[in-house]
């Protein structure tokens, strides 16, 4: 098959288009795959945020509004364990249609219908950066998507444009990602010794990220100018001449691969590598030998309908402006114009155009929370997680692509009190009424024949050791006991209380 019908290897397209809706696919599959085991206990009726109780409080607090702000396919579905699997497995099966060229366009459209109807509806659990991001990619993805059913259909020509809506993406997350680092005023970026923490207080760090951060703090420093470099140049640089666009996509794609190396993102670096393929063209896939039948497709035809162009042109101009618009409110902190307000308030319940920025301010100390029961109050069993640091001879490990999101979100709820974070208290009522949906976000139950009588939560500095320590020790963490996170608790008629406990404790 020619690479373009005519066209230089050079220039065409259409192996770009092919593997990279192939690499959407798989990130949607990876991101219903993640959630599909943590479902019932993030937002099932015995979950910790139900969607059920959110959708009853919007019926009644929202009205007929309730359809714009919290738009969901469970309005229709129900709320229970077997809708929320239902839709998940739905947005499974899209991602992979998706990924076998399979209905392309309609695949997805649904996987990003099956994500948004969640998102909605998990509260704290979906609302990392990432998950508005696969949305918003699903969204600028769809021009470029071919309408065909069947991988043998006869489908046309990509167009540079659609390419360049992705690509527009890709910009502003990364020129973001730099650009509020330096707004925020933030001294460990300024400074450049932002590195020097990063690695042991980032919310899931690997071992990779133990063994980096051991390294000497002028390399460190050196790697914050690195990134500052390719996050605030590198993006301009892919609407550059070829050369200049490829050596810029392989920054973008040599930072993602470091971040990857060194913690647990979830499916955030994934998806940011797929981005950057929209900065390829069909000569360096053959120059990867990434040809023949791999990279086969559908072959292209050269047809271009007037009334499609010009959809697309419509589409991207109000998108860039809107898109923009966001970017310079969050930033400058001025009023966009009336009309583009109101049209972002009106699209704020689709989650797919956001303002993109991690880490701006750097955390400089890392502060756990542990979960223990007893049935006396006297001796303490500790409720330990699959992934995050417990005991301190265990290594941080590798779990991406998967994102364990309790995991996750404890370490936001270090950073605030017991009060502000009501679904920690949620889960320990959950654990003390010994309901089984919250039992596997553990490694095991340390009470498997009753629930405890008590629960009560410590809290810990914990910061990594250096080498001649773990050598000494095996030790990886060093934890020094700050006092408790929440009051103790325990259940009185079953009403969660303040627990009082026997003398001496």
């Amino acid at each position: 098959m020619s690479l373009g019908q005519g066209r230089e290897p050079e220039r065409g397209l259409a192996r770009v288009r092919w593997l990279y809706l192939r690499g959407l696919g798989l990130v949607f599959c990876v991101a219903f795959a993640s959630l599909l085991p943590q479902l019932s206990g993030l937002m099932g009726p015995e979950g910790l945020e139900p969607a059920a109780a959110w959708l009853d409080w919007a019926r009644g607090a929202l009205g007929p509004e309730r359809f714009l702000r919290l738009p969901t396919l469970l309005w229709l579905l129900g709320a229970g364990d077997g809708a929320l699997w239902g839709l998940c497995l739905t947005g499974l099966g899209c991602g992979a249609l998706l990924v076998a060229d399979v209905a392309p366009r309609w695949a997805l459209v649904g996987a990003w219908a099956c994500y948004l109807s969640l998102t909605v509806v998990g509260g704290v659990f979906l609302s990392f950066q990432w998950d508005v991001l696969l949305l918003e990619t699903a969204l600028v993805s769809v021009p470029l998507t071919p309408g065909h059913l069947l991988p043998s259909a006869s489908v046309p020509e990509p167009r540079l444009g659609p390419l360049l809506l992705v690509r527009f993406l890709l910009f502003r997350l990364m020129l973001m990602s730099g650009v509020v680092k330096l707004a925020s005023g933030d001294s460990a970026w300024h400074n450049l010794t932002a590195l020097e923490f990063h690695y042991w207080t980032q919310p899931l760090p690997n071992l990779g990220a133990y063994f980096v951060w051991q390294l000497p703090a002028a390399l460190h420093r050196a790697g914050v100018a690195g990134m500052f470099v390719i996050e605030l140049v590198a993006p301009f640089l892919l609407f550059g001449p070829r050369r200049v666009r490829l050596l810029a996509a392989g920054a973008l794609a040599a930072l993602q691969g470091g971040i990857l190396a060194t913690g647990n993102y979830g499916f955030f670096n994934l998806l940011t590598l797929v981005l950057c393929l929209s900065a390829l063209d069909d000569g360096v896939l053959a120059r990867w030998k990434l040809s023949g039948r791999l990279l086969a497709g559908p072959a292209p035809t050269l047809r271009h309908p007037r009334a499609r162009t010009s959809a697309f042109v419509g589409f991207a101009a109000v998108y860039a402006v809107l898109a923009l618009s966001s970017d310079v409110e969050r930033l400058a902190r001025v009023p966009v114009l009336a009309p583009v307000r109101w049209a972002l308030g009106q699209l704020a319940g689709l989650r797919s155009i956001n303002t993109y920025g991690l880490f701006a301010i750097m955390t400089t100390e890392r502060r756990e929370i542990l979960l223990e029961g007893s049935a006396d109050g006297q001796t303490w069993r500790e409720y330990l997680l699959r992934w995050r640091p417990g005991p301190v001879d265990e290594a941080p490990r590798f779990v991406a692509p998967h994102q364990p999101r309790l995991d996750w979100q404890l370490w936001f709820a270090s950073l605030s009190r017991c009060s502000d974070n009501a679904w920690l208290i949620r889960l320990q009522e959950r654990l003390l009424s010994g309901a089984p949906a919250v039992k596997d976000f553990f490694r095991e139950d340390p009470f498997p024949d009753a629930p405890p009588r008590f629960l009560r939560t410590r809290f810990f500095d914990y910061r990594f050791t250096d080498l001649s320590e773990w050598r000494t020790t095996g030790a990886y963490w060093e934890r020094r006991e700050l006092g408790a996170y929440c009051p103790p608790l325990t259940l009185e008629g079953g009403q969660l209380r303040r627990a009082d406990l026997p003398a001496g404790r």
